[in-house]
């Protein structure tokens, strides 16, 4: 779209300058974006497929930073160098906060591969997904919305994951007070946040995540898991000492059940 081509060209022109200083040789081995936590990624096939659209919901507003964490740092498990594009409308700014990029570097992740564009509507969003999954070289592209998505219907969402797959690009889609709908993405989730197991002297501890499966294009979905993020390791594992989550599936919890599967349908 027109629009989103001055945008755009920066981030275009920002890749390219990557690309020629060397930076982008590495990508996601074999097809997958692991997390680190090896049970989980074997359950998945091996991972998150990359080339594929991954949508990522938060039902609850007050997960809505969860959610955000947790599509960044699977986006900056890429290996290297290469950028993470993360287009989001200002209302997702307004309502979610702003991207902290102490708070990135404090968790782990390099801000400096973080390639952000704001746009005023979800028309532009959509206009600027479609060019930012064809950018030759980027980690991982992150659309965040806020609330519905109209525009987001069944013909543009396979638009962008024909795009995706063409271009070798993993999308992950953002869906922030949002609720689960029909759509072509690989997978479906649930995030939330959980609560952190605390250190010596109480201490905060890790980033904590809940996260649901309500779909999988690959196999069965209905599967829970408890992930938490090791900043030393740069990757997700269990919770400390939790032998009972070192990765086995966990059953759908009773009180979101009936509105999972109403949604994980299609």
């Amino acid at each position: 779209m027109r629009e989103s081509s001055h945008p755009l060209a920066g981030l275009r022109q920002r890749i390219a300058r990557i690309a020629a200083d060397g930076g982008l040789t590495s990508r996601p081995a074999a097809g997958w974006l692991t997390s680190g936590h090896a049970p989980f990624d074997a359950a998945l096939g091996g991972g998150l497929m990359t080339g594929r659209t991954h949508e990522f919901f938060a039902a609850d507003a007050l997960d809505a930073t969860s959610a955000a964490a947790f599509a960044a740092l699977v986006a900056l498990r890429v290996p290297g160098q290469a950028p993470l594009i993360w287009l989001r409308t200002a209302e997702a700014g307004r309502r979610a906060g702003h991207i902290y990029a102490p708070g990135i570097a404090e968790l782990g992740g390099d801000p400096d591969r973080l390639l952000l564009v704001e746009t005023p509507d979800p028309r532009m969003l959509l206009g600027c997904a479609n060019d930012a999954i064809r950018c030759a070289g980027s980690a991982a592209v992150i659309v965040e919305s806020w609330g519905r998505f109209p525009l987001l219907d069944l013909t543009a969402g396979r638009r962008l994951a024909l795009g995706a797959r063409d271009a070798g690009t993993t999308l992950l889609m953002l869906r922030l007070n949002a609720a689960p709908a029909p759509s072509v993405a690989e997978t479906r989730w649930n995030v939330a946040a959980a609560a952190s197991g605390a250190l010596a002297a109480h201490a905060p501890g890790a980033p904590a995540f809940d996260l649901e499966l309500l779909r999988w294009r690959g196999g069965p979905a209905g599967a829970r898991w408890r992930l938490d993020w090791n900043h030393d390791e740069q990757a997700f594992g269990p919770p400390a000492g939790d032998a009972a989550l070192s990765g086995a599936l966990l059953p759908l919890p009773a009180r979101r059940a009936m509105a999972a599967h109403g949604v994980a349908a299609a």
